[in-house]
């Protein structure tokens, strides 16, 4: 077929295999997506490299997606112990994965997870570049920068974030307008450190059409990262955070010139009630690109339970809009997350993202809910094991206080308004404490 990525495809009408196997997960038809694709709405993150990919598609209208982060660090750097955890992850539903590695050989652990994994795969080029180089940060070229983005394309990763929204105009505004908690994206603060070292622009914006042109070679959509979001509720939507969105929707609008797919990254840490209006902001200025946003967590007070944080947030963020929600663990501003905060994270962002799709409309998301409400009214415990989103932990609830009676639970027994209810409307007595 002539075409080079998803996107041109779309617009040049031809159905791919991935659009079809996209649209079939959605229960939505292919000439639907393909619409949503050729005006950038949605992505179908598809490196031509990826051969075990199960293709997914990301944006408006469709089923919001979850984002696992994981990778090996100079504190926990047994790669095994990751596999595990993305194996863990793709069997729990995440339709993403993103190898966030920053030690060691980051390479043989990114191509592991291009040959085997078949969930998107994302990964943070600016990261990687400070280990392949071994070298202090000031001394790292432009070109190299560049080369490491090749690099990742040639591996097979599907989406990559690129921090180009930091440029020498954008970094002066932030410097001139304090934060309480500064840049809390990391690969915002290596490459602005970078600028500040050199006095170079951000090689990733000033040489950001030769970035478009390997994305388009290995069809790999852009993530446009966010390297100003907001690192605590005191700096959400504040100036360096909405000038960088500014730039970020002028760049989507180039990508699209080259039919490079893209998304947009956002917030971050965020109150409550700022959140609507940030999904309609980007949705204005970046013209309806998908929005990857991590949480928002809507305080800053619950470490420890940051998944909790994050879910309310995200499932505001998704239900007004947000297309990718980027899983928070537990053990997010404290550790590396265990395969336990892992599991934790997927349910809880798995929960945000399904509370949302009910929200608006998806087709088929509320038939789940109504399925376990009949299994509810029937005392079928299997059946709500099943449709459970964690039913391991579901079966072993009911089994670690098992109620005197099959057809109750430990918490009402006798008193179970289901099981009276049932009773009385077929007609039989109910007597509870003869019973």
């Amino acid at each position: 077929m002539d075409y080079t990525t998803q996107m041109d495809a779309a617009r040049k009408g031809i159905v791919t295999p991935e659009m079809k196997a996209a649209a079939a997960k959605e229960e939505m038809d292919v000439k639907e997506l393909m619409e949503l694709m050729a005006k950038g709405q949605a992505i179908i993150p598809a490196n031509k490299r990826h051969t075990s990919l199960s293709p997914a598609a990301i944006g408006s209208r469709l089923k919001t997606k979850i984002n696992v982060n994981l990778g090996i660090s100079r504190d926990c750097k047994d790669m095994d112990v990751e596999v595990a955890k993305v194996n863990s992850a793709v069997a729990m539903g995440a339709e993403s994965i993103m190898d966030l590695s920053s030690y060691g050989d980051t390479r043989t652990f990114r191509r592991r997870l291009t040959s085997e994994c078949p969930a998107i795969i994302g990964t943070v080029p600016i990261y990687d570049a400070v280990v392949y180089y071994h070298k202090p940060l000031k001394e790292i070229t432009s070109q190299e920068w560049l080369d490491i983005v090749k690099m990742h394309a040639e591996d097979g990763v599907d989406f990559m974030t690129i921090h180009c929204g930091i440029n020498r105009e954008t970094a002066g505004k932030f410097k001139r307008n304090k934060r309480l908690t500064n840049i809390v994206s990391r690969g915002g603060s290596i490459i602005f450190a970078w600028m500040e070292m050199t006095g170079e622009e951000n090689p990733f914006y000033e040489h950001y059409d030769e970035i478009l042109d390997i994305c388009r070679e290995y069809d790999i959509t852009m993530s446009l990262g966010d390297a100003c979001r907001p690192g605590c509720l005191k700096d959400a939507s504040d100036i360096s955070q909405i000038e960088e969105l500014i730039t970020l929707g002028e760049l989507t609008k180039r990508a699209w010139e080259k039919d490079v797919q893209v998304m947009v990254e956002g917030p971050g840490h965020m109150p409550l009630d700022q959140i609507a209006a940030n999904m309609k902001i980007q949705q204005t200025i970046c013209q309806g690109a998908p929005f990857y946003v991590l949480g928002p967590l809507v305080t800053d007070v619950a470490p420890g339970y940051d998944h909790i944080t994050a879910a309310i947030g995200g499932a505001v963020a998704a239900a007004y809009g947000a297309s990718f929600l980027c899983y928070v663990t537990p053990a997010e501003h404290l550790r590396l997350p265990d395969l336990e905060d892992v599991k934790e994270g997927i349910i809880a962002s798995r929960i945000a993202a399904h509370a949302a799709d009910v929200a608006k409309g998806i087709k088929g998301a509320v038939d789940w809910d109504n399925r376990m409400s009949e299994a509810r009214k029937k005392l079928d415990w299997e059946g709500m094991f099943e449709l459970s989103i964690d039913p391991e932990k579901a079966r072993r609830y009911r089994a670690s206080a098992k109620p005197e009676k099959e057809d109750t639970c430990s918490m009402c027994g006798n008193f179970c308004a289901v099981k009276n209810m049932n009773r009385i409307l077929d007609g039989e007595i109910v007597n509870i404490y003869d019973e």
